[in-house]
């Protein structure tokens, strides 16, 4: 719990240094490249980039305190007002994702585990290794090419279709929730079908994690004492599994589940850029390119807190369910 604010400052630190560190300048992109200098200079005195750099953090800082993140260039608004919208769509996609993957990345790595060193083990290696292997983009860009251009089974890009975009009233920006709330079930299904297939991606890159972690705790927990004590005992096999081993690795797969959602929020901008998703990933990705830095900054740090508090969750999480830890 100390780490907390030490961890948080100094991602508040490199988040800075990093944004000054890349080969763009805020200015330009706000005058545009042919401004004159004199232009340039009154700009850069106005925004206090003239200003050391160590002077230029405490201000930042200052206004973080007040809930300033400052305004981006590309959209016209306070880099807050954008963050809270298009962070809702990142969280649906990632939960939604990292649903799929527990759904199938659990029961996956117990059978592995149940199996071990037989086909059954080696097919779920295999799979859990290619979903860890072949980069998101790729994978995205063959479900698009598959489902949607050659066999018409998804829909297109972009949260919901065109026909019903704008006619479902926003209330928490996740759509698949908000057409449910306003009893919109056409909607709804529009939604669900846009978000099947993004959150299939980023879902078989984090059941490989999964599966691989909840089958090394498996192999673990079935060479304990207390397992073959119960399999002495005549217990059922399935018994054996889900109610005397998988008890004690649920509790370590906790910390793996918190970081595995930590990573969804950040490894959507490259699935968020090629299903064109109004999310934060595609926020950051488009702001980047039109060097919007506060933008970038305000993007990256609220992913970085987004891990910190994770990584909290998960070891108070740790703490409630093992009174050893305790």
């Amino acid at each position: 719990m100390a780490s907390v604010p030490v961890t948080l400052f100094g991602l508040l630190l490199v988040t800075f240094l990093i944004g000054h560190a890349l080969p763009t300048d805020p200015v330009l992109a706000i005058v545009g490249d042919h401004a004159p200098p004199e232009v340039v200079a009154r700009t850069r005195a106005a925004l206090g980039l003239d200003q050391p750099l160590w002077m230029q953090f405490a201000t930042w800082l200052r206004h973080l305190a007040h809930g300033d993140f400052g305004r981006s260039v590309m959209t016209q608004r306070p880099v807050l007002t954008d963050i809270a919208r298009f962070f809702p769509p990142t969280l649906e996609l990632a939960t939604a994702a990292l649903l799929l993957a527990l759904a199938a990345g659990v029961p996956l790595g117990v059978l592995a585990a149940a199996r071990a060193g037989r086909w059954a083990d080696r097919i779920v290696r295999v799979i859990a290794l290619l979903g860890q292997s072949v980069p998101v983009f790729v994978l995205a860009l063959l479900f698009l090419l598959l489902f949607y251009a050659r066999l018409g089974w998804a829909p297109g890009t972009g949260q919901i279709g065109v026909a019903f975009d704008g006619t479902v009233p926003r209330r928490t920006g996740m759509l698949v929730l908000d057409a449910a709330l306003a009893g919109d079930w056409a909607a709804w299904r529009d939604a669900l079908a846009h978000l099947a297939l993004p959150a299939l991606v980023l879902g078989i890159y984090t059941l490989g994690i999964i599966a691989r972690m909840t089958r090394g705790f498996m192999l673990d927990a079935l060479a304990s004492d207390y397992v073959t004590a119960a399999r002495a005992r005549g217990i059922p096999r399935r018994r054996v599994l889900w109610r005397h081993a998988f008890p004690n690795v649920a509790v370590p797969l906790i910390t793996v589940v918190a970081l595995a959602y930590a990573g969804l929020l950040e490894g959507a901008v490259l699935t968020e850029t090629v299903f064109s998703w109004p999310g934060l990933g595609l926020y950051f990705s488009v702001s980047l390119l039109s060097a919007d830095m506060n933008a970038v900054l305000g993007a990256t740090l609220v992913v970085g807190v987004a891990y910190v508090g994770l990584n909290l969750l998960a070891d108070l999480a740790y703490r409630l369910f093992d009174p050893r830890v305790r």
